[in-house]
């Protein structure tokens, strides 16, 4: 957590993410391990694209990501009520202003992203902000920003990072090896073709359940950390029913465009029941209000 910032410290959410960054980076060693077993001579060609894919992740991710879902950073003439709330916010967790964006979207949804405080984004889109009123928008971005303040936004893109790393490196072992086959009938061919897909597949299955329950547990954190915050439980409730209940009058078209990056989203956008509610990054919209009306007793009292 950022060391001079108000938000509520969650020594629960630093456990879970100093654990889940433990085992992601064993699942890596194992993943490049049998790569490297598999290839032979070609090791190098290994360590080196998942050295440069790594460095690349860490570095460009969060323009990456604000890219993939159109954020454009504005300034506070062309947005003064986002910038005001974000000032606000600010002022009172007493932590450095992030940039501010904008994604034109319908989907109702906000997101941050950054590596750290210093390069930070916090993005809403204009479905958003056109729902909501100023104290709920407030509400929402004030979950955003614990986000940033608690560093778990760099932890979840990283730990995210090794299931495409798990294809990609996949299908170059799997090229250098067919190469190389083709000029040597004594290869063993078949058996790598099958150990390593299969390896593959069960990083990227171990990597998504450890980023799930990570992600479900970072957004209660959130959700509780912006409340205390802003002393205003109740507007974060009213802003996640609002959002949910309209979540269902978007087109598919458009909840089908977002649900790649619903590990950032404020709630998640789905098109439809699916297997992919089982496996939410979120916790349920329940769950989230009955934390909020927790918090409200508590500060009532």
């Amino acid at each position: 957590m950022a060391r001079h910032s108000r938000y509520v410290a969650d020594r629960g959410l630093t456990t879970r993410m100093v654990t889940t960054m433990f085992f992601i980076g064993l699942l890596y060693v194992v993943l490049v391990g049998v790569l490297v077993v598999a290839l032979g001579n070609a090791w190098p060609l290994v360590l080196v694209i998942a050295g440069a894919l790594f460095v690349a992740q860490f570095w460009f991710s969060d323009k990456i990501a604000a890219f993939s879902m159109g954020a454009r950073e504005v300034t506070p003439q062309q947005a003064p009520a986002l910038h005001g709330a974000v000032d606000r916010l600010c002022a009172l967790a007493d932590m450095p202003k992030p940039r501010v964006a904008i994604a034109d979207s319908d989907v109702p949804n906000a997101f941050a992203t950054g590596r750290n405080q210093q390069n930070a984004m916090v993005c809403a889109t204009t479905g958003l902000m056109r729902r909501l009123d100023a104290d709920e928008l407030e509400g929402v971005l004030s979950h955003e920003l614990s986000h940033v303040a608690h560093r778990d936004v760099a932890v979840m893109t990283i730990a995210s990072f090794l299931g495409v790393l798990a294809g990609i490196m996949t299908r170059v072992a799997l090229w250098s090896n067919l190469g190389r086959s083709a000029g040597n009938n004594n290869n063993p061919a078949g058996l790598l073709l099958l150990v390593v897909p299969l390896v593959s597949a069960l990083v990227y299955i171990v990597s998504f359940l450890l980023t799930r329950l990570l992600s479900r547990y970072r957004e209660l954190s959130a959700d509780r950390a912006g409340a205390l915050l802003t002393g205003r439980p109740s507007t974060l409730a009213a802003a996640l029913t609002k959002i949910s209940g309209d979540m269902a009058r978007i087109p598919t078209r458009d909840l089908r465009r977002a649900e790649p990056y619903n590990a950032f989203f404020f709630v998640p956008a789905f098109s439809g029941e699916s297997l992919a509610t089982l496996f939410s990054s979120h916790p349920s919209l329940d769950k989230r209000l009955e934390q909020l009306r927790g918090i409200s007793a508590q500060l009532g009292r």
